[in-house]
């Protein structure tokens, strides 16, 4: 079969509620900035959403599309346990992908969307000791609020869904220790915001290493005050930057909403 995306002619937006064709146009433009920044690994790693009004049900990557080319319509649609509810497509979904996402949604009702990426800076991170350090404002943000979860191979079973349940905890952030990055946002905007963060904070910490000098290590202190500045609920940045990245994708990887 075919890896094409599907036309907008077989699958028309009217298939689907307002509500879900919505998630499905913004969770398409997450995998096409993904690609468009450069965090990915070819056909792996998933990006999640639960679908508005069935809270038990998620939308992901078929198995078998780059993230430039998914679509709107392309999206598969599962339950909590990977069974494939629908999926245009016919190239279902990579399984083992979505156990990881699969327990963050099952233990926090107050994630819509799970993004896990293998990015060089995030694994360069990930198999240091001390992780992410505060040493950027990007850095920062996450201080006393990123989690890690020790690698212990490949498996895709109830016990790992658990193992990873309890090391993310509260946490919309955590590295997962010689594997990659995992955020959980309670919306796809700020799932990508967060990743995006995490992302530069780690790709400016191995640049600093390289260079092969003392580096600065600010107070905890001003660590934390940082950090209250990004969760204030009067930041009025975030709701911002959603908009100019559509602007953009219309620019430079147009056709993910159909």
């Amino acid at each position: 079969m075919s890896t094409s995306t599907v036309s907008p002619s077989q699958v028309p937006a009217s298939r689907y509620s307002p509500e879900e064709w919505q998630t499905r146009v913004d969770l398409a433009a997450c995998y096409r900035l993904l690609d468009l920044y450069r965090m990915t690994d070819l056909i792996y790693n998933h990006i999640s959403a639960r679908v508005p009004g069935h809270e038990e049900h998620f939308l992901i990557n078929a198995y078998g599309l780059m993230y430039d080319e998914i679509t709107a319509s392309s999206l598969v649609k599962v339950d909590i346990d990977g069974t494939i509810l629908d999926d245009t497509t016919g190239l279902g979904i990579n399984p083992g992908g979505f156990t990881i996402h699969s327990a963050v949604h099952q233990a926090r009702p107050d994630v819509v969307c799970v993004v896990h990426t293998h990015s060089r800076a995030g694994l360069a991170v990930a198999v240091q000791k001390d992780g992410l350090l505060p040493i950027t404002q990007q850095a920062m943000r996450f201080t006393d609020s990123l989690a890690y979860h020790d690698y212990q191979g490949v498996h895709f079973t109830d016990d790992e869904r658990r193992a990873l349940q309890k090391s993310l905890g509260p946490h919309k952030a955590m590295i997962l220790r010689n594997h990659g990055l995992l955020v959980a946002g309670g919306s796809i905007p700020e799932a990508f915001d967060i990743l995006y963060y995490l992302e530069h904070a780690c790709q400016a910490q191995v640049a600093a290493q390289s260079c092969g000098v003392e580096l600065i290590h600010p107070d905890r202190a001003v660590a934390r005050q940082v950090a209250g500045a990004f969760v204030d609920p009067n930041r009025k940045a975030g709701g911002k930057i959603w908009p100019a990245l559509l602007r953009k994708l219309a620019r430079e990887s147009p056709g993910y909403d159909r």
